[in-house]
């Protein structure tokens, strides 16, 4: 247990980080899916610029790597081109 003052505070902090950033990477993990599981292309073409923020806005808060951020959008631009 830790002894100091602010340690605890340390302690308190890091736990609310951890809990809002899993949060906000489920978030976005969840609205990746579904984008992937649509089949229609106008539905896609709308979703894609709000995953594309909620990436931009995990690299910014340095929960995800900018290269994967990169590669995940690329994906899913390429996937909601490919729908007819």
């Amino acid at each position: 247990m830790a002894n100091h003052k602010s340690a605890l505070k340390r302690i308190r902090s890091n736990e609310k980080k951890r809990l809002r950033n899993r949060y906000q990477h489920k978030t976005t993990r969840n609205a990746i899916k579904t984008i992937k599981s649509t089949t229609d292309k106008s539905a896609a073409e709308k979703l894609l610029p709000k995953v594309a923020s909620l990436l931009d806005k995990l690299v910014k808060r340095n929960i995800i790597h900018k290269n994967k951020s990169a590669n995940l959008k690329s994906k899913i631009t390429k996937h909601v081109s490919s729908l007819s």
